[in-house]
């Protein structure tokens, strides 16, 4: 069982793979494997509504929205990570999930899916917002953690990870992304443990 998470920040060793690293140990914890795809920095091109998938259930595009469709075929679930520009996501990461989603949003069906966003200060909640659609939408499980929402704060990955209650989350997130898939898969296990809450104070001396 493999969960696909995109790392839909131009960065590719950034804030939101940093983030999207500690979900990927909260999984592997749980003995689900995961893999970091980057979007890179290409541009995306934007659906161009011209239907060409429909037959196919691919993109008439042959680029990296088909290429993201082969994995999520192979995968079990998705985690879709962005840096919040504006209070949004990115654009080239909503681009693609829009083009996936048209093009053959079966592949995704029923899958457990999460948001993760990056943030200096504020849109979090706006860009996890944004995101968190495209999932609704298809019919499948949003899968949540233990407290506040699937953000971390910082503009380095070492602020980042100085954010100890928003790493405490995405862990969190990841552990309970991977109880849910072996509920789904049949596996009769309990639901992790919650750990002691921390609270991150970003006013410093």
């Amino acid at each position: 069982m493999k969960v696909m998470m995109i790392n839909g920040s131009p960065n590719e060793k950034g804030c939101t793979y940093t983030a999207l690293l500690q979900c990927k140990k909260g999984l592997e914890e749980m003995g689900v494997d995961a893999n970091i795809v980057h979007i890179g920095r290409e541009p995306v091109y934007s659906c161009s509504a011209c239907f060409g998938c429909e037959e196919t259930g691919r993109c008439v595009h042959d680029d990296i929205c088909n290429n993201m469709l082969a994995l999520a075929e192979q995968s079990v679930g998705i985690i879709v990570g962005s840096p919040v520009y504006f209070a949004g996501p990115t654009g080239a990461i909503c681009s693609l999930l829009e083009r996936m989603f048209f093009a053959n949003s079966d592949v995704l069906k029923g899958k457990p899916a999460a948001a993760v966003v990056s943030c200096r200060r504020s849109g979090s909640t706006a860009a996890f917002d944004r995101l968190n659609k495209f999932f609704a939408y298809n019919n499948m499980p949003i899968v949540t953690s233990q407290n506040c929402w699937n953000g971390v704060h910082g503009i380095t990955p070492d602020e980042v990870m100085q954010d100890a209650e928003g790493m405490q989350t995405m862990r969190i997130l990841g552990r309970n992304m991977a109880w849910l898939i072996k509920t789904m898969h049949g596996s009769n296990i309990k639901m992790p443990s919650e750990e002691e809450y921390i609270e991150t104070s970003f006013i410093r001396d």
